[in-house]
């Protein structure tokens, strides 16, 4: 088998990973409903409630970023045939310095990391995945009742 190949039946595997149900409901999670504005953010997604769903989809990433990072697959295949990767990392590379500190862990995603820091066009492809994520976050926010609802006025007739 030539690494071309290899590198193909790898993407290959990789998408059947991905449309698995659970792995696919905390995919459209992350790019539906998770939208971090600081560190702290990420964090308690992290460690809370929604942990199994973010590490799914973290982990997802970052394992896939090592088998690209150790030539398990072509990068210029693995780029091509992706853009997910893009989101998450658009999404979380504001707040992974102090995400790092936080969790004194300063490893923490450096697969994607490093993989998104060769990509060559990742400006060009981050930003309408900027703009996609921007829509998703304005399409949760309209759809959850607010936040602080102001209690009912007093009826003046008592």
């Amino acid at each position: 088998m030539t690494e071309a190949q290899g590198g193909a039946e790898l993407i290959l595997r990789l998408y059947e990973i991905r449309r698995e149900d659970e792995l696919r409901r905390a995919r459209d999670w992350f790019a539906a409903q998770f939208f971090p504005s600081t560190a702290e953010d990420v964090l308690a997604a992290w460690t809370g409630p929604e942990s199994a769903r973010y590490r799914m989809v973290t982990t997802y990433w970052e394992m896939a970023a090592a088998l690209v990072n150790h030539r398990a697959i072509p990068e210029p295949l693995f780029h091509d045939a992706n853009t997910e990767h893009v989101a998450v990392w658009v999404k979380l590379r504001p707040h992974l310095e102090r995400l790092r500190q936080m969790a004194k862990y300063p490893s923490y995603l450096s697969q994607l990391e490093a993989l998104m820091t060769r990509m060559p066009d990742l400006e060009e492809r981050s930003a309408p995945m900027l703009a996609y994520l921007e829509l998703k976050r304005k399409q949760h926010a309209s759809s959850r009742p607010p936040a602080d609802p102001s209690p009912p006025a007093p009826d003046p007739a008592g």
